[in-house]
């Protein structure tokens, strides 16, 4: 018998997956649990972002607005209102119309109102914290623990705050190999938000002759347009995925904000990693659990810290000394465990 002839059998036809999460680092961790949503019916719920767009062209993807309870502590409350109404309609919807079996969502905020009615509609509901918290778990993750079905926590400290869910810890050192470099410096700030005090960081790094290599910066949606333009500097908006994936397989310098997707893609292609978390107090995310990636990181001597733009040249000089490590992320057991649990359910 087939597999999906196997999933006839036991459930009377295939569960059909909704798979939620929104833009950077959370819907890539959904990408590394490929082995167990391949397998069935399925679709994606996330933002309109370079790795989202790329998703479409091969997935099932419905895009939603943005939206997060930080945009209100950082003294936008109507445009989280408006942004959050929009998003509940959108929401509403899709899982009317798709009727998912059950959701699997690794956050955060956008696709909150996409796991409530799917969790209302019957479905089974699996929250998968991210990866990115490590001491304290989200807001979302908070809120929809309660009508979750299973969670599914990446850091042993969260663990024994909830001993009910289930832990895998998916970092994992590697072998040291790492592809052969060029002469390239990549600074990236993620999908979504600007990050001006890591791009102003570095472009001061190039023009003091601290960095010889090309350079390619990727700012942020909005940022770019005023940057400096030269043979060694390309300053751009975004990055498609796949472009993105080629440049951190070339680069030995990366520098990058604390958000897990950047940081585990540049350590699994060896880069040296050069991090600086964005700040709650300056602007620049919802709240300071950047913190808590990049120290965690740094510990392990994953990466170089710099707190402040002042701290680059030195983090710089640190990586250049040091051989390059890589890390990756190994989530086999935690599909495992997946696969067993899908195995379980029964739909009506």
């Amino acid at each position: 018998m087939t597999e999906q002839t196997d999933q006839i059998a036991a459930h009377g036809r295939p569960l059909k997956l909704c798979l939620a999460a929104s833009g950077g680092g959370h819907i890539r961790q959904l990408l590394d649990i490929e082995p167990v949503w391949s397998r069935y019916p399925h679709f994606f719920v996330t933002e309109h972002s370079a790795i989202g767009d790329e998703l479409a062209k091969d997935h099932m993807v419905y895009f939603v607005d943005h939206f997060a309870v930080g945009q209100a502590r950082l003294g936008h409350p109507f445009k989280m209102l408006a942004a959050a109404w929009r998003n509940f309609w959108q929401a509403f919807r899709l899982i009317a119309r798709e009727r998912p079996d059950v959701v699997i969502s690794t956050g955060a905020g956008a696709v909150f109102w996409t796991c409530l009615f799917a969790k209302a509609f019957g479905a089974h509901f699996v929250l998968i914290e991210s990866f990115a918290r490590f001491d304290h778990p989200s807001k979302f993750a908070t809120m929809a623990r309660l009508i979750a079905n299973a969670t599914v926590v990446q850091s042993a400290k969260l663990k024994q705050g909830w001993s009910d869910a289930v832990l895998f810890d998916p970092l994992k050192m590697g072998d040291g190999k790492r592809p052969a470099k060029k002469p390239l410096a990549l600074a990236t700030v993620g999908a979504t938000l600007p990050f001006d005090r890591l791009t102003r960081g570095v472009l001061a790094l190039k023009a003091s002759g601290g960095l010889p290599e090309q350079l390619i910066v990727q700012t942020g949606i909005g940022s770019a347009a005023d940057l400096p333009k030269a043979k060694d500097i390309e300053c751009v908006e975004s990055l498609p995925f796949d472009r993105m994936k080629q440049l951190l397989r070339d680069a030995d310098l990366v520098f990058c904000h604390s958000g897990t997707g950047s940081l585990v893609t540049a350590l699994r292609e060896g880069c040296r990693v050069i991090v600086m978390p964005r700040r709650f107090d300056r602007g620049e995310h919802y709240d300071d659990h950047q913190f808590e990636i990049a120290e965690s990181f740094a510990q392990r001597g994953l990466v170089e810290l710099a707190l402040e733009e002042a701290d680059i040249p030195a983090a710089v000089a640190r990586a250049r000394v040091k051989n390059p490590v890589t890390a990756t992320t190994d989530h086999s057991a935690l599909c495992a465990w997946l696969s067993g649990y899908l195995g379980t359910l029964s739909i009506g």
